[in-house]
C-alpha cells in the first residue's frame, strides 16, 4: 500500500543499527508530487525519465529499491549480489569522517560522532543466497513503474584454488541470473576497496577487466552492460581501461569512492587498520575530474561508450557538473541516505528552468 507523505522527516537507513535490520525494516513506498525533467532521456539505450539514479549501496532489497524510485530517482541499482550468501562486516558499517576534498592517496581520516557530508563505508558487499535475490529482483522490476529502471549489481566470488577464468565465469553466472529474473540492465561491481580478495580490485588490472567484461558479454547477450571501477588517477590507466572495457561494456560507472584508513580520536586506526572507502561531498571533485578524463578519452576514439557520474553529488548544481564533464547519468547515494527528498528537489530546481 502507498503511503503518503509524512510530516516528519522520511526514514532513511539507521547506521546505528546492522545490515540485517534495515534489511528487514525497509520504508514504505511514499506518494510524492515529483516534478517532470525537461528533456528526452536514456539509460544505455534505453528510455528513462531523468538521468537521476541511486548507485549499488543503499538499495539493499526490492523494497527500497521501490522507495526511492517513489522519490524520484529514475534508475534504481539493486545493492550487489552474488552466487551465493555472504554475511555483512560487522559494526561499524557507516561511520562519518572529518575530511576535505579526496583525490587519493591521503593518509588517515579523523572519524566523527556527527555526519558532516563523508563517511566510510564499511559492508563487505554482502548478499543473500541467489533464490532470494532472485525472486526480490523479479517482483521488484514488476512493481516499478514505467520510465523507470532496474539495475542489479553482481560480484563474483573469488574460492580458495581458483584460476582467474573461475571468477570471471562467476560474475557471468550473477550476470545471467539478474537478467533471466528480469533485469533491465546489470553492472558488474570492479570496485570494493573494503575487500582483501581480487574481486574489489579488478579495475586496476585492464587485462582482468577484459577478462571478465568479455565473460560476462557472453552469457548475457545483447542486455545493457555497465563496469564499475574505482578511483584512477594517471591518464595511461584510464587509456587502457577504456580501450580494455570498450568492446563488451555499454557504460561505465565511476568513482566508487576512494579509499583511505581512518582513525579515532585517540589515534587508534578503525577497521582492524584496513582501508575503506570513502564516500559523500568529499569526492566529488575527483570525481567529476575523472569523468571529464574518461570522456576526454572516448571522444577522441570515437568510442561508444556512456559514463555514469558517481560520488558527491547531492544538488542541482553538482547534477549539471557531472553532465557537463560528460556523464549521460548521475547517480546518488551519500546524499540520498542523508536526505531521501534529494531527488525530488534537484527535479523541482530542474523542471522551473
Amino acid at each position: 500500500m502507498v503511503g503518503s507523505m509524512p510530516m516528519d522527516p522520511l526514514p532513511t537507513y539507521d547506521r546505528t543499527k546492522t545490515y540485517q535490520w534495515n534489511y528487514d525494516h525497509a520504508p514504505a513506498i511514499q506518494s510524492a508530487e515529483i516534478a517532470e525533467v525537461p528533456g528526452d532521456f536514456k539509460f544505455c539505450g534505453l528510455p528513462v525519465d531523468s538521468p537521476l539514479g541511486v548507485p549499488s549501496g543503499p538499495l539493499l532489497n526490492g523494497k527500497w529499491c521501490l522507495y526511492y524510485a517513489s522519490l524520484g530517482f529514475d534508475v534504481v541499482t539493486y545493492k550487489t549480489v552474488r552466487s551465493g550468501a555472504r554475511l555483512c562486516y560487522d559494526l561499524p558499517n557507516l561511520q562519518p569522517v572529518l575530511c576535505d576534498d579526496l583525490h587519493g592517496g591521503e593518509g588517515p581520516l579523523l572519524a566523527t560522532s556527527e555526519m558532516h557530508g563523508s563517511w566510510a563505508v564499511s559492508f563487505g558487499m554482502p548478499s543473500t543466497n541467489p533464490a532470494v535475490w532472485k525472486a526480490d529482483v523479479r517482483e521488484t522490476r514488476d512493481q516499478l513503474p514505467l520510465g523507470k529502471l532496474l539495475n542489479v549489481s553482481v560480484v563474483g566470488t573469488v574460492q580458495p584454488d581458483w584460476e582467474f577464468q573461475q571468477l570471471a565465469d562467476d560474475y557471468a553466472l550473477c550476470a545471467q541470473q539478474a537478467t533471466e529474473s528480469g533485469a533491465d540492465t546489470v553492472e558488474t561491481n570492479f570496485s570494493c576497496p573494503n575487500v582483501s580478495t581480487c574481486d574489489g580490485q579488478i579495475y586496476q588490472d585492464p587485462i582482468q577487466a577484459e577478462k571478465v567484461a568479455r565473460t560476462v558479454r557472453s552469457a548475457i547477450g545483447d542486455i545493457p552492460y555497465i563496469a564499475k571501477v574505482g578511483r584512477i588517477t594517471s591518464n595511461s590507466a584510464c587509456k587502457e581501461l577504456v580501450h580494455a572495457l570498450a568492446p563488451f561494456v555499454d557504460a561505465i560507472a565511476m568513482t566508487n569512492s576512494i579509499a583511505t584508513q581512518v582513525r579515532e580520536p585517540d589515534g587508534n586506526l578503525l577497521f582492524g587498520e584496513a582501508h575503506r572507502g570513502i564516500c559523500g561531498e568529499a569526492t566529488l571533485e575527483a570525481s567529476i575530474s575523472q569523468v571529464q578524463e574518461f570522456h576526454t578519452i572516448i571522444e577522441e576514439e570515437s568510442l561508444e561508450l556512456e559514463l555514469i557520474g558517481v560520488g558527491g553529488a547531492s544538488c542541482y548544481d553538482d547534477v549539471q557538473r557531472y553532465l557537463s564533464a560528460g556523464a549521460h547519468a548521475v547517480h546518488i547515494a551519500t546524499a540520498a541516505m542523508i536526505k531521501p527528498l534529494t531527488a525530488k528537489l534537484i527535479r523541482d530546481q530542474w523542471s522551473a528552468r
